[in-house]
């Protein structure tokens, strides 16, 4: 009796958990619908950490790139960004092949924005400061009119200007300050 009441107990804890985590989702989508939001998409899967020593920007066969999960992911991404009706204004992207490619799959088109780069490692991890005071000049001029400025970008940045760390292609909505409003995972 006592095994059947903790796994009763256990089950509806995993229920609970559940439905909050997807009650938040909506909630979260539903202030992306309202538009004038800056979402912060990390890149989807792209398995290993970092990039290999000596990668180059302009030749993806140098760097970490999404794997077929990163790619389905991606598709998901702009699949959900459909279904929940959330307003584009633009799509915003690191040079990194896995951010375009992110960009790509779920929304088609998009822009490149140095500022958006990666950080993390040298010699890119000197840049940090002129990215982050360029992306909040960028951010303090754009005027979404309604609709959302989508940022696809790296841990490092996101991690810096909302003091989240989201997982490969969790979605991070904030408003002009940075200040979060809601996750979103997607995997």
């Amino acid at each position: 009796m006592k095994n059947k009441i903790i796994s009763l107990l256990a089950n509806l804890f995993l229920l609970f958990q559940l439905t909050s985590h997807l009650y938040a989702s909506d909630q979260t989508w539903n202030l992306a619908q309202e538009g004038n939001k800056i979402i912060l998409i990390r890149h989807s899967l792209a398995p290993g950490g970092g990039d290999p020593t000596g990668f180059k920007i302009n030749d993806c066969k140098t760097q970490r790139n999404l794997n077929r999960t990163g790619i389905n992911q991606s598709k998901k991404i702009g699949k959900l960004f459909k279904k929940n009706k959330v307003p584009v204004d633009q799509v915003l992207t690191s040079q990194w092949c896995r951010c375009k490619d992110t960009a790509k799959y779920a929304f088609g088109n998009y822009k490149e924005f140095t500022a958006l780069n990666s950080t993390f490692q040298s010699p890119y991890n000197k840049n940090e400061g002129k990215q982050l005071k360029d992306l909040y000049s960028f951010v303090k001029k754009w005027n979404g009119k309604g609709k959302n400025l989508v940022l696809i970008t790296h841990y490092s940045i996101i991690t810096a200007v909302t003091n989240a760390v989201p997982s490969s292609g969790e979605i991070v909505v904030a408003d002009k300050n940075f200040k979060v409003l809601g996750t979103i995972q997607t995997d």
